[in-house]
């Protein structure tokens, strides 16, 4: 049960094109890009939900993830796991989400990839035109990210504060491996 409201709306009955129409964008755990794709069409399949005449990858998703630019032509599917991860995190950047969700980002991802892309959350966070909502195990990036944080357990929040104000010891406490 329970709802999640956005912007006034319950958007847990919607679905994924509408939720993407709503100005929400998923990076979900285990990336899912397309393989078979190259990254320029891995990026053109985030136009989806956007009118016609916003349908272009901005400079700014190059300048956030510059490693992208020089591999337009190669297939999702022949990335490293953390060129991966940067290319679902830029797919979700092309629809301007005013949301973004990131799905246990740092799974699986070699500590330099993690640090750039703690660095571009960083930079989004900081130009403040998105809310941004990190699922993530991996404490030093949730704490150095976080305005605000919860931990849930079974769908209810057991522990919640201002980012600054986490605790490790605490938050460690409710977590399971």
């Amino acid at each position: 049960g329970g709802s999640v409201i956005w912007e006034g709306v319950d958007i847990s009955k919607l679905s994924s094109a509408d939720r993407a129409r709503a100005g929400i964008a998923y990076v979900p755990q285990g990336r899912e890009i397309f393989s078979q794709l190259t990254v320029q069409e891995n990026l053109y399949t985030g136009y989806a939900p956007l009118k016609r005449k916003d349908r272009q990858v901005s400079a700014e998703i190059f300048d956030l993830f510059p490693v992208l630019k020089s591999m337009l032509k190669r297939r999702g599917g022949d990335l490293s796991g953390g060129q991966q991860q940067q290319l679902a995190i830029a797919r979700a950047l092309v629809t301007k989400p005013r949301l973004l969700v990131l799905d246990e980002p740092t799974e699986g991802i070699q500590p330099s990839i993690i640090k750039d892309i703690q660095n571009v959350l960083s930079i989004l966070r900081q130009q403040g035109e998105m809310a941004i909502v990190l699922v993530e195990q991996y404490f030093d990036f949730a704490r150095a990210l976080a305005d605000e944080y919860a931990v849930m357990d079974r769908g209810e929040v057991i522990l919640s504060g201002a980012g600054v104000d986490m605790v490790e010891e605490d938050v460690r406490r409710h977590m399971t491996v």
